[in-house]
């Protein structure tokens, strides 16, 4: 398994990328991951988290895990290491409006293209045989850019991270400016409601597919929403229907 394909793993797992920071020393902060050891006896999975602090590992136990499936042990053990708090909180050390390093780090991760997610679902797109663009704009007169881009088929896919999107799911409301963060959300959300109904509107088909969600399950309805409008090219599918899984909190 690739960095990225390991990351994307981790982040799904975790609930979302800023669940997996850590705080170090001197303001700063990494990324811990979640290592599953099967015991070779009893064929029990053992599960540990861990993260790297200059030239050494710190590694925790979390206990043992028992789902069927290398994804349902790794949520598993991520749900028992958030709820224990097992990682080290993050301090404020600047007083900035981003009230620790964590968020800064979050903010300053926000990459605009080529994230875990998206080199994940690009992958097993790919991999269908599917082309398309990658960071471009649907509409060109809306400064709105979407993730994979089928222009044909007229087909527009955003990869939405859970934190910036307000995942009913996974995303965790700050304790700290809270109010900001609130208002941050909301306002991102408002926005993609709003792209959604102009790409429609302009007959476009708009898939959402949250970060945590397995890249191979999105691919698949990726691939039926290009089928669909290459067999039918007047067909025009509603917000609501192409964002199922992007419900509102």
């Amino acid at each position: 398994m690739d960095r990225a394909k390991r990351t994307a793993e981790q982040d799904r797992s975790a609930g979302g990328n800023h669940n997996r920071l850590v705080g170090l020393d001197d303001g700063r902060v990494a990324h811990a991951s979640v290592v599953l050891k099967v015991l070779p006896r009893t064929r029990r999975i053992r599960a540990y988290v861990r993260w790297y602090d200059r030239d050494r590992t710190v590694t925790r136990y979390v206990g043992e895990v028992d789902a069927s499936t290398r994804r349902g042990n790794l949520e598993q053990a991520w749900k028992s290491v958030i709820a224990r708090g097992l990682l080290p909180t993050p301090t404020d050390t600047t007083g900035s409006w981003a009230s620790t390093p964590a968020v800064r780090a979050v903010m300053r991760g926000n990459r605009s293209r080529d994230t875990g997610p998206e080199l994940a679902l690009r992958k097993y797109l790919w991999a269908r045989g599917l082309r398309y663009r990658v960071d471009a704009r649907p509409l060109p007169q809306l400064r709105r850019r979407a993730d994979v881009v089928f222009v044909g088929p007229r087909v527009a896919v955003f990869v939405d991270g859970c934190f910036w999107h307000g995942c009913p799911d996974h995303h965790r409301r700050s304790r700290k400016n809270a109010k900001f963060w609130e208002a941050k959300i909301a306002d991102n959300r408002e926005r993609d409601a709003e792209t959604d109904v102009r790409l429609v509107e302009s007959g476009w088909t708009v898939l959402r597919i949250w970060e945590h969600e397995d890249p191979a399950a999105a691919a698949i309805r990726v691939e039926d929403a290009v089928l669909q409008h290459r067999q039918n090219p007047s067909a025009k599918t509603s917000v609501h229907a192409t964002t199922s899984t992007h419900r509102s909190p």
